[in-house]
């Protein structure tokens, strides 16, 4: 049977999404070359890829369009944490789309935004 093993992204500019989501606490390697790759300690792993190689692999790819067609969610562990986290990617310059909140369904959650535009979800149960 099938098994997810990696999501991957693709960015405008590898290092802006490399200093994003090392802010989430991802080890991810200096940029070089138009892939980056890093498995994460459950296993899963997390690819980058500039628009550049992706046009190579499919010369039809064109940029989506309107909303999120992925998004990425981090536990943060506790309700302080997703605080924490969220104000200091906001802090580095990047962009919240919603702040810290008590969720009805139990968890505090916010989300921030990627340099490619991708909603990144912060929880953590309450």
């Amino acid at each position: 049977m099938p098994e997810l093993a990696a999501v991957g992204i693709v960015t405008r500019n590898a290092a802006e999404a490399v200093r994003f989501y090392r802010l989430l606490g991802i080890d991810v390697p200096e940029p070089e070359g138009d892939h980056l790759d890093v498995t994460l300690p459950n296993g899963l792993r997390l690819m980058w890829d500039s628009e550049e190689l992706m046009k190579q692999i499919d010369p039809d790819r064109e940029e989506p369009q309107g909303g999120d067609r992925i998004s990425l969610a981090f536990d943060c562990g506790s309700p302080g944490e997703v605080d924490a986290t969220h104000g200091k990617i906001v802090e580095a310059g990047f962009r919240s789309k919603a702040e810290p909140y008590d969720a009805f369904w139990g968890q505090r959650y916010a989300t921030v935004v990627d340099p490619d535009g991708n909603a990144v979800d912060l929880f953590a149960a309450l």
